[in-house]
């Protein structure tokens, strides 16, 4: 009775919030870490229009201007939701990589592709969801916070430190695989017949 009357928690269900809290915690990391990094590599493909990019866009119908379009956003959307604080700015990244995935996953379906086509970015989708939705409260917007707390917390300088040195390590992994990854999709590209080998 004496720990209602004082607000405290046993102690078995504040080791279960902890450890609650570090699974969730645990998941958002490795799944934002899968969108970020897909966003990167996304931007680069599209920035250097790889023949992966020209086959889809010509596939589906698009312009060719429109690759530049969406790597320009791609890049952005990987700085925003991977560096500490701006959660605004987080929100549009988020919904602008839905948009892109589930527009993706939509014009494979027009065009009457299968599954090994709209698959991937419907997975990629539900996985911007889920990383906005496990978010931690320091990267929501002050009227979402989980927490009572709305002042902005500062952020420590090693933390923006670690967000830029994965940046500069996804973006460099995105250029040095890049001459594999074109083997790999004209390979894919012929499976699903887009293109004559």
């Amino acid at each position: 009775m004496s720990q209602h009357a004082t607000g405290e928690k046993p102690a078995t269900v504040a080791r279960s919030d902890r450890n609650s809290s570090r699974v969730r915690s645990i998941a958002f990391w490795a799944i934002t870490f899968v969108i970020v990094f897909e966003l990167a590599a996304g931007s680069v493909w599209n920035l250097l229009t790889i023949e992966w990019v020209e086959i889809q866009l010509h596939h589906l119908g698009y312009p060719h201007f429109f690759a530049y379009l969406l790597g320009a956003w791609q890049a952005a959307a990987a700085v925003a939701i991977g560096v500490p604080r701006f959660p605004l700015v987080k929100e549009w990244a988020y919904a602008g990589a839905f948009f892109l995935w589930s527009g993706a996953v939509l014009s494979h379906w027009v065009a009457g592709d299968g599954p090994a086509a709209w698959g991937p970015p419907l997975l990629l989708a539900v996985c911007a969801i889920a990383s906005w939705v496990l978010r931690p409260a320091d990267r929501r917007l002050p009227q979402t916070r989980l927490r009572r707390d709305h002042s902005a917390p500062q952020t420590p300088v090693r933390s923006w430190v670690a967000a830029i040195g994965l940046l500069v390590v996804l973006y460099a992994i995105s250029f040095l695989t890049l001459p594999a990854v074109e083997d790999t999709m004209h390979e894919f590209a012929v499976e699903l017949g887009w293109i004559d080998e």
